[in-house]
C-alpha cells in the first residue's frame, strides 16, 4: 500500500485578552480559521493548545479528544503572540524580583522623571514598582568628558585621580569606586535563602561599563539564581530610569514566559523529533525562537502582528504609498504607519512605565467598542471609560452604559441577526436594540434640557459618533503631520472587529481616498504573525563624531553585523539579511533618529533630510553624532514572502456584485434614513465592484460602504474609493453641541501636536528632557482656548502675554509673522520664559482666526548668575535679557542679528551682568517653538466654537461653586499663609447666587525688595489651576474657567509688582504659595511641599553655560488619599533630567537622588516625602538655589501634621557642612556639594491611636 503524505500545516495565533485568532495555512486546503474565547477554563486550561486542536481536528477530519497528546509530525511551524507577558504586567502577577543599583539610586525608578501622570488629579496615582527588594551596589564609574561639544574642552577636576577606561564606543569612563564584591555576595545570598531565583541589575553608565554588571552575573548564577537580567544587556542606551525599568520588567516578566512555554510545549510530547519550529512574536515585529523569548519584548506582541499584517497585505508595492493602521477593538484603537519600512520606537511607557526596548511604533487611544458615551459639562465626550467585556455595552442585555457599539446598533450599522444569540444573564439572548433606543431617548433629553435645543436621539447617536471618530483620528494626525507628513497622502488599512464600521468616515475627516480591508482583517494580527520574518537584533554603543569618525563607526557596524547574523537563531535559513542602522542626532540634541546605514545608502543626507522633513530646519554649525550602531538581522527562505498586491488598477475586469442577501434601513448625517443593501463578503469574486451606500458582512466584522464611497474586490482585499464628502455647513450665530465637542477634540489636538514639535525639535536639556515649556491656542482676543498638559503655570498666564501682542501689533501682521517677548509689562512671569505668539490667518490671509503661542524655559537669557535664576536678584535687569515685543520672523527669515542684540549685547549693559550663555542652544530652541507654532486652519466659524468652549468650561466651574456654596454656608471661606520671608498672601472668596465668585487678595503683603514677587498673570494661572482641580472632571482648560470669577490684587503688593521689581522667583515660588492659599480656604486637603526647588549652576565667559532644574517633593494628603512622595505638584510638572545624561552633559557627579525618609506630615492620611538631591561639582563654577518653605512647614489639614521643611547645604571637601538658606548661591570647588532636601507634604486627618 502505498504511504499517504500527509499535508504540511502552518498555523499562526494571536492570544489576545478577550478572544484568540487562529489561522492555520495548509498545504493543498483551505485556509482553516478558528477564533475562541482566551480564558475558558471550564472547557479548555490554553487557548492555544485548544486552537490547534481544532486545527488539527479539521486536518486529519477526526476528533481529538481534549487532553490528548496533540501529534505535530506535519506541522512545519507554530507562530504565536501572546498576551501572557502583557496580562502578568497589567496585573501585576509577574515573578517577585530583588533590584541591584548604584549606592544613592534606591529610589530612582519609584522616582522616575518626578513628573505626575494627571496634572489635575490631587490623589497623583502613578504606576507602582515591579521590584519586590531593592539594594544599593557600592559601586561607581562616571564619564570623563561632557558630551556636548561646547563643554567637552572643560579639565574636569576629582579629589582623587580614579582610573580612565577607554571604551570601544569611544567614551571614556573614570572608575570611581571598584564593587564592593563582599557585600553584593551577601546581599544576594540573603535574599536567595528568602525565595528570590529573579534579580535585575542596573548601575550607573552600564551601557558604556559593564564589567561591574558582570561581575554580579557571575556572583548571582554560582548562588543559584535562575532569571538574572542584566540592564546593558536589555539596553545599550543611555538614561538610567528607562533601561533600569526595562531591567526590572524583563526579571519581573521572563519567568512568567518561561512557565508558560513549560506549559505550551507539554501538550507536544514528540515536539523534538517532529521537527515544529516554535516561534513567538516580539514587539519590534519580528519572531524568534521560543528560547530566545524575553518577556520584555514581548508585551505589544499582537499589535505587532497586525502591523506586519497590513504592511504584507495593504502596502502597494509599485506606487508606494504609505499605509496608515487602523485598529479598532473593543476597548481601544491603535494606530500605526508604513511606507515600506517598518517603524520602530526604542523609549516608550507601557502599563505606566518607561522602558528602552525596540518596538513598532503603535498609537493608542481609549475610544472603541465599548467607550462610554456621556453627556458632561455641555460636551458629549466618548471613552476613556470602556464598558469592556463585562457589564458590555447596553445591547449585551447586562446592564451595560451606552457605547460606541450601541450608537453603531442604533443606526442600523450593526446587524443583530449576524451575532450569535450568547447575551444577557443566562447568554442566550440576540442583541437588545429597543434597551439602546430607550437609553439614548433619555439621554437626549437631559442634552436638550441643558442647550435649549430639540435634537433628536438619533442625532445624538449619530453625534457620538462623530465625536468618536474625530477622537481617533487625533493619534493619527500626530503620527503623521507632526512628522511632516500628510495623512492625505496616504492609504488607511483598517482591521480589528469594529474597524469596518468606522473606515470610510475616519477616512473622509483625513482627506483619505483610499481604505483597503483585508479578507482576513478581523484576525490581521495572527495572519500577519504568519508573515513575519524570524529577526535577531544586536546593538552596541558608539558616541562618535560622524564627520571625524567615519571609518570606525562602519568597522564597528559591520563586526556587528556578522555577529547578528551568525546568531544561532539564523542558522536554519539559506538567506540571512543584515539590515544595518545609525542611531543620530545633532551634536547638543537629545532627539535621536534611527537612519538607514547599508550599503549604497549616505547616512548624513539621509539623516539631515530626515530632521529637516519632521522638524522644517536644519541645524547650522552642529555635528552630526552616532550614539549606537544596530543590525537587524533577517532570516529568509527563497521566495518567501506571502504578501498581496493591493493595487486595484491591475484588476483585469470588473463584474457587478452579486444580489444582496438583505436590506436594511441605516442612518447617515449626510442622507438621512436610507434602505440599503446588505452583501456577503465571501460571495464576491475578484472584481467584484460596487457603490455606497451599503453593507458588507462576513463572520467576524461589519463594514460600511458610505454613501460617497464604492467597494472593489482585488486580490484579498476590499479596496474602498472614498470620495470627498459635502462637508456640513456650520453657523456662527447657532452652536451645535454636536460640532462643539468635535471641535474641541481639534483643538486639543492641534495644541498637543505643537508641544510634540517643540519638544522633538529642541536640544536644551530644559525644553527637551524636563519638558518645561507649554503650547496653546487663544481665541482672536487673545483669551486661552485649549492647551496640552504641560506646565500650569505657564499655562494660564500665557494669555496675558498674547493680549499685549494683539494690542503692540494690531493691523500690522502678516501671515507667517512670529513675535516674541518675555517681559513681565507684556505679560511675561520671569525672563528665561520667551513666549512666541503666531497670528494664524485664514486662507486669503486677511483674518486672524486664532492665535498659536509656545512658552519655553530657556537655560540661560542672561544676567549676574548662570540659569537667570539669581536668588539675590532685586531688579529686573539682573536677571537677564527683557523685551516686550519682537518681530522675530517675516517672510520666511529669522531675525537673528536683533535676536543676537537682545540676547547676548542688550544684557551685559549692565553691571556685573552677562549676555546669555548658551546663544546657539537659545536659537535652536527659538527656531523650535517657532516651528511648534506652526498651524493650518481655514474653518469659517472656528471663532464662534472658540467661544462656545470657553462658555462649557465657565458652566462647569458656576456649577462648581453652585455645589460649593451650601458646604460654606455661614463659613468665611477665607485663609492666609506667609512667605518664608513673611509676607502673608491672603484671600477671601465670595461666592454670589448665579455662580460667580470674588477672589479678594486684599491683605496680601506690599511688594518685596527680592525676587519672589509676581505679576498678576501669576494669580491667574493659580486660580485657574486650582479651580480645574476642584472640579475634578474632564472639562477643556481654557479662559471659560476664569470667566465667572473676578480677581481683586491691591497694587504695589506683593502679587501686583511695579514693572522695574525682580520677579524671577515669582512663577515658581509664589504660585506654589497662592495655590495653597486656595486649596487652605476651600479645605481640599493639606499643602504640598509649595516650592518647586529651583537649582542653578554655571559659569561665565566664553565657553560659559547654564542650567537650571527644578525638584520635586511630597504631596499633599487629602481626605481619601495619602500624599505621594518624590513628584512635582500643582503649578509645575516638569521632568527632572535623567542622571546619566545629566553626568553625560554637564561636569558634575549626582551622589544621591532618593526619597527624603519621614519628611511627609502624620496624620490619617499621611503626606508624601519630599527628595534628598546630592550634587558634586567637578569644576570651579555658580551654583545657587530659590526656594520656600525653608522657614514655615506645609500645612496640614484636619488634624493633619506639618510636612518637614525644606533645607539647602553646602558640603565642602574637609565635610564643614554650611545651609545656605532657601534663596543663595555660591561659588563652588571641585568636589564640594549641594544637597538639596525638598519639603514633605502636609498629613490629612487626625492620626488614628
Amino acid at each position: 500500500m502505498p504511504s499517504i503524505t500527509k499535508p504540511v500545516v502552518r498555523i499562526s495565533i494571536d492570544r489576545g485578552g478577550t478572544f484568540t485568532d487562529c489561522i492555520a495555512r495548509v498545504q493543498g486546503q483551505a485556509d482553516i480559521v478558528i477564533k475562541i474565547l482566551s480564558s475558558d477554563k471550564k472547557n479548555y486550561p490554553d487557548a492555544p493548545t485548544e486552537a490547534i486542536r481544532q486545527v488539527l481536528e479539521k486536518v486529519e477530519n477526526k476528533p481529538i479528544p481534549r487532553g490528548t497528546a496533540l501529534d505535530l509530525s506535519n506541522v512545519e511551524w507554530i507562530r504565536m503572540g501572546t498576551t501572557v507577558a502583557t496580562n502578568a504586567l497589567l496585573e501585576r502577577k509577574g515573578e517577585r524580583t530583588a533590584f541591584l543599583v548604584t549606592k544613592g539610586f534606591k529610589d530612582i525608578l519609584l522616582i522616575g522623571n518626578q513628573s505626575r501622570p494627571a496634572m489635575f488629579d490631587l490623589s497623583i496615582k502613578r504606576a507602582e514598582v515591579l521590584y519586590s527588594n531593592v539594594f544599593e551596589v557600592d559601586e561607581r564609574v562616571v564619564p570623563t568628558t561632557c558630551s556636548d561639544s561646547e563643554l567637552r574642552k572643560l579639565n574636569m577636576q576629582y579629589p582623587e585621580v580614579p582610573d580612565i577606561v577607554t571604551k570601544v564606543s569611544g567614551e571614556s569612563i573614570r572608575v570611581m569606586k571598584t564593587l564592593d564584591v563582599p557585600a553584593v555576595q551577601q546581599y544576594l545570598s540573603d535574599v536567595y535563602n528568602q525565595g528570590y531565583r529573579s534579580i535585575a541589575v542596573c548601575l550607573m553608565h552600564s551601557y558604556i561599563y559593564p564589567e561591574h554588571e558582570i561581575q554580579i552575573r557571575d556572583i548571582a548564577s554560582k548562588i543559584g539564581f535562575t532569571n538574572i537580567s542584566l540592564s546593558h544587556e536589555v539596553s545599550q542606551r543611555s538614561k538610567i530610569v528607562p533601561r533600569g525599568n526595562s531591567t526590572v520588567v524583563d526579571a519581573y516578566l521572563t519567568p512568567e514566559i518561561t512557565k508558560y512555554l513549560d506549559q505550551f510545549t507539554a501538550s507536544f510530547p514528540e515536539l523534538s523529533r517532529a521537527e515544529t519550529r516554535i516561534e513567538f512574536m516580539q514587539s519590534d515585529g519580528g519572531l524568534v525562537p521560543s528560547s530566545d523569548l524575553s518577556g520584555l519584548r514581548s508585551i505589544l506582541s499582537g499589535p505587532a502582528g497586525g502591523v506586519v499584517g497590513y504592511a504584507e497585505t495593504c502596502y502597494d508595492k509599485e506606487n508606494k504609498i504609505p499605509v496608515i493602521g487602523f485598529d479598532m477593538g473593543g476597548t481601544s484603537t491603535d494606530v500605526s504607519r508604513y511606507d515600506g519600512d517598518l517603524q520602530h520606537v526604542f523609549e516608550t511607557t507601557t502599563a505606566g512605565i518607561p522602558i528602552h526596548v525596540p518596538q513598532l511604533d503603535v498609537s493608542t487611544i481609549a475610544a472603541g467598542g465599548g467607550s462610554i458615551l456621556a453627556w458632561r459639562n455641555g460636551l458629549m465626550t466618548v471613552g476613556p471609560e470602556s464598558a469592556s467585556s463585562s457589564p458590555g455595552p447596553a445591547c449585551y442585555r447586562n446592564g451595560g452604559p451606552l457605547t460606541v457599539t450601541d450608537a453603531n446598533l442604533a443606526l442600523g450599522r450593526l446587524i443583530p441577526e449576524h451575532f450569535p444569540s450568547v447575551f444577557g444573564p443566562n447568554e442566550d439572548q440576540p442583541l437588545d436594540r429597543d434597551i439602546v433606543l430607550a437609553k439614548f431617548e433619555e439621554l437626549t433629553k437631559e442634552i436638550n434640557l441643558d442647550t435649549g435645543k430639540s435634537l433628536s436621539w438619533v442625532e445624538v447617536a449619530d453625534g457620538f459618533i462623530q465625536v468618536a471618530n474625530q477622537a481617533m483620528c487625533g493619534p493619527i494626525r500626530s503620527l503623521t503631520e507632526s512628522r511632516g507628513h500628510d495623512a492625505s497622502k496616504h492609504d488607511l488599512a483598517s482591521f480589528g472587529g469594529a474597524g469596518g464600521q468606522h473606515a470610510c468616515a475616519i477616512a473622509d475627516i483625513l482627506g483619505i481616498k483610499r481604505v483597503v480591508i483585508h479578507k482576513y482583517s478581523s484576525i490581521l494580527s495572527a495572519y500577519g504573525i504568519g508573515l513575519a520574518d524570524v529577526v535577531h537584533e544586536e546593538e552596541r554603543t558608539c558616541v562618535k563624531d560622524l564627520d571625524t569618525a567615519t571609518d570606525s563607526i562602519y568597522k564597528q557596524l559591520n563586526e556587528l553585523a556578522e555577529t547578528a547574523k551568525s546568531h544561532p537563531s539564523m542558522e536554519a535559513f539559506p538567506i540571512v539579511q543584515a539590515h544595518k542602522f545609525l542611531s543620530m542626532r545633532y551634536d547638543g540634541s537629545e532627539t535621536v533618529m534611527m537612519i538607514h546605514a547599508d550599503e549604497g545608502v549616505d547616512s548624513r543626507q539621509k539623516f539631515i533630510d530626515a530632521h529637516h522633513q519632521q522638524f522644517g530646519f536644519t541645524p547650522t554649525n552642529r555635528a552630526i553624532f552616532v550614539d549606537t550602531v544596530r543590525v537587524r538581522a533577517i532570516g529568509k527562505y527563497e521566495n518567501s514572502s506571502s504578501s498581496t498586491d493591493s493595487s486595484s488598477s491591475k484588476l483585469q475586469k470588473s463584474i457587478h456584485a452579486p444580489k444582496p442577501s438583505s436590506s436594511k434601513d441605516v442612518y447617515f448625517a449626510s442622507r438621512g434614513w436610507i434602505n440599503i443593501p446588505i452583501y456577503v463578503f465571501d460571495t464576491f469574486e475578484q472584481g467584484t465592484t460596487l457603490a455606497g451606500p451599503a453593507l458588507i458582512v462576513d463572520k467576524t466584522q461589519t463594514i460600511i460602504v458610505s454613501p460617497n464611497a464604492s467597494a472593489v474586490l482585488s486580490g484579498d482585499n476590499l479596496v474602498l474609493t472614498v470620495e470627498d464628502s459635502q462637508k456640513q455647513s456650520l453657523s456662527a450665530s447657532e452652536i451645535d453641541p454636536i460640532q462643539l465637542s468635535v471641535f474641541r477634540h481639534r483643538f486639543f489636538g492641534i495644541a498637543e501636536q505643537m508641544g510634540r514639535v517643540l519638544q522633538n525639535v529642541s536640544v536644551s536639556a530644559n525644553i527637551k528632557e524636563r519638558l518645561d515649556f507649554s503650547c496653546a491656542i487663544f481665541s482672536p482676543d487673545g483669551s486661552l482656548v485649549a492647551n496640552a498638559p504641560h506646565v500650569p503655570a505657564m499655562i494660564g498666564s500665557m494669555a496675558f502675554a498674547v493680549q499685549s501682542q494683539i494690542k503692540q501689533w494690531a493691523g500690522k501682521l502678516k501671515d507667517g509673522d512670529v513675535l516674541l517677548s518675555n517681559s513681565p509689562r507684556f505679560g511675561g512671569v520671569h525672563l528665561p520664559d520667551l513666549t512666541l505668539t503666531t497670528p494664524v490667518f485664514d486662507a486669503e490671509g486677511k483674518e486672524i482666526i486664532f492665535w498659536a503661542a509656545s512658552r519655553g524655559h530657556h537655560a540661560d537669557v542672561g544676567g549676574i548668575l548662570p540659569g537667570s535664576m539669581p536668588p539675590n536678584s532685586r531688579f529686573l535687569w539682573e536677571e537677564g535679557a527683557v523685551f516686550d515685543s519682537i518681530l522675530i520672523v517675516r517672510d520666511g527669515k529669522i531675525a537673528e542679528d536683533e535676536l543676537y542684540r537682545i540676547l547676548c549685547v542688550e544684557p551685559a549693559k549692565y553691571p556685573n551682568s552677562s549676555g546669555t550663555r548658551c546663544y546657539q542652544e537659545n536659537v535652536t530652541d527659538i527656531k523650535a517653538q517657532i516651528a511648534a507654532n506652526y498651524c493650518e486652519y481655514t474653518m469659517s466659524v472656528v471663532q464662534a466654537y472658540m467661544g462656545a468652549i470657553q462658555d462649557a468650561a465657565e458652566l462647569a466651574i458656576r456649577n462648581l461653586f453652585k455645589r460649593l456654596a451650601p458646604k460654606f454656608s455661614g463659613t468665611e471661606i477665607a485663609a492666609v499663609d506667609h512667605m518664608d520671608d513673611g509676607t502673608p498672601i491672603q484671600l477671601k472668596v465670595t461666592i454670589r447666587e448665579d455662580g460667580s465668585a470674588v477672589f479678594d487678595f486684599s491683605g496680601t503683603g506690599t511688594q518685596v525688595h527680592g525676587n519672589w514677587n509676581a505679576p498678576p498673570a501669576i494669580t491667574n494661572s493659580s486660580v485657574l489651576y486650582a479651580l480645574r482641580c476642584m472640579v475634578d472632571a474632564d472639562i477643556p482648560l481654557n479662559h471659560g474657567c476664569i470667566k465667572p470669577i473676578d480677581i481683586v490684587i491691591p497694587d504695589n503688593s506683593l502679587l501686583r509688582p511695579k514693572f522695574d521689581a525682580a520677579v524671577c522667583a515669582g512663577n515658581v515660588l509664589t504660585s506654589q504659595r497662592i495655590v495653597d492659599v486656595i486649596f487652605k480656604a476651600f479645605r481640599v486637603c493639606a499643602a504640598s511641599q509649595g516650592c518647586m526647588n529651583n537649582f542653578t549652576f554655571g559659569i561665565d565667559g566664553e565657553g560659559g553655560f547654564g542650567y537650571y532644574e527644578t525638584i520635586g517633593g511630597g504631596a499633599g494628603a487629602g481626605p481619601t488619599w495619602i500624599g505621594t512622595s518624590g513628584v512635582h505638584t500643582n503649578m509645575t510638572n516638569t521632568r527632572i533630567t535623567d542622571p546619566e545624561s545629566l553626568e553625560r552633559r554637564y561636569p558634575v557627579i549626582l551622589k544621591q537622588f532618593g526619597l527624603r525618609p519621614n519628611s511627609g506630615g502624620s496624620g490619617k492620611n499621611p503626606g508624601g516625602d519630599g527628595l534628598v538631591r546630592d550634587v558634586e561639582f567637578r569644576i570651579p563654577m555658580s551654583a545657587a538655589m530659590l526656594s520656600e518653605r525653608r522657614s514655615f512647614a506645609p500645612y496640614g489639614m484636619e488634624g493633619g501634621g506639618e510636612g518637614r521643611r525644606g533645607a539647602n547645604t553646602w558640603v565642602r571637601t574637609d565635610g564643614t557642612q554650611i545651609s545656605i538658606g532657601g534663596k543663595n548661591s555660591v561659588f563652588v570647588q571641585p568636589g564640594e556639594r549641594l544637597v538639596i532636601e525638598t519639603p514633605g507634604g502636609g498629613g490629612y486627618g487626625a492620626l488614628e491611636l
